[in-house]
């Protein structure tokens, strides 16, 4: 068996959908259904339950998955071992927005566990750059949100969340139990300065131009709320001052976390790094 095929199985094992996992692994459906038939005709035996909503494991799929997943760390150890001989013991990570997300923190400690000979150096970004200098060449691998422009990136989607507006918690729509982005258009929005990815601006203005306060940061954003009464978006879930809410919108496409890094870029420590994030965003 190729240690290629088993990511392909991995990914549709994880992603529980052809489509999807085809997505992940930047390639078209037909090759990647190929891959597989031909891995379950080498195990002898049916790997997924097929169904027009997606796939299931069979109960050899189940027992090759684990096997899959730990044939492949091992060859992510052993190219870091390598790497490390040759000189590379670095991995420089951009993290945009809220470090306590639990599926970073499932992350650090995985990588730690995989590579405790690596230094990770953690470069924490404002709102300003979406790919937390991955373009400027500061990072190698950026934990962000999409969208912004992917021209020369390769992005894996590891999480949607579904976004609501934070309000004043004495706003009258504050009340509300659902919002649409309907009901917003005549308030003020803040905004990102004016060299802003393009593509992030507009979702975070929930996809029109708005008028309001430039801000740069979470917590300026939070302030701008809570001093001029501005509204913003944010994925729920997040903390919020006791002064603040926010209210769930019904029309407003879920944010994307995703890790990104440069388009052919082979550094073992950065293809690591992906697979355990996936991993560690989809427990």
């Amino acid at each position: 068996m190729e240690l290629r095929t088993l990511r392909y199985f991995v990914a549709v094992a994880e992603e529980r959908h052809f489509g999807r996992a085809a997505a992940r692994l930047h390639m078209s459906q037909p090759p990647l259904s190929r891959a597989i038939k031909q891995l379950e005709a080498q195990v002898g035996a049916l790997l997924f339950t097929r169904s027009p909503t997606g796939v299931t494991l069979t109960s050899v799929g189940t027992v090759l998955l684990d096997e899959a997943r730990a044939l492949l760390e091992h060859a992510d150890r052993v190219r870091v071992r390598v790497s490390a001989a040759a000189g590379v013991t670095t991995i420089n990570v951009g993290i945009l927005g809220d470090g306590t997300d639990p599926g970073a923190a499932r992350l650090a400690a995985a990588y730690r566990r995989r590579h405790p000979g690596i230094d990770i150096h953690i470069r924490d970004t404002d709102l300003t750059d979406p790919t937390c200098g991955l373009r400027a060449g500061l990072v190698d691998v950026a934990l962000t949100r999409a969208p912004f422009d992917e021209t020369a990136l390769t992005l894996r989607e590891l999480r949607r969340d579904p976004v609501g507006v934070v309000l004043r918690a004495d706003d009258p729509l504050a009340r509300r139990g659902e919002l649409s982005l309907a009901e917003l258009r005549d308030r003020r929005w803040f905004q990102f300065p004016r060299d802003t990815d393009r593509a992030w601006q507009s979702y975070w203005n929930g996809g029109r131009p708005r008028q309001g306060p430039v801000v740069r940061a979470v917590h300026e954003c939070l302030q701008a709320v809570l001093w001029n009464g501005t509204v913003g978006l944010a994925p729920l879930g997040h903390d919020l001052p006791a002064e603040l809410t926010v209210v769930p919108l019904t029309d407003m496409a879920p944010s994307r976390v995703v890790a990104v890094w440069n388009e052919g870029d082979t550094n073992p420590l950065i293809r690591s790094f992906i697979e355990i994030a996936t991993a560690a965003y989809h427990h």
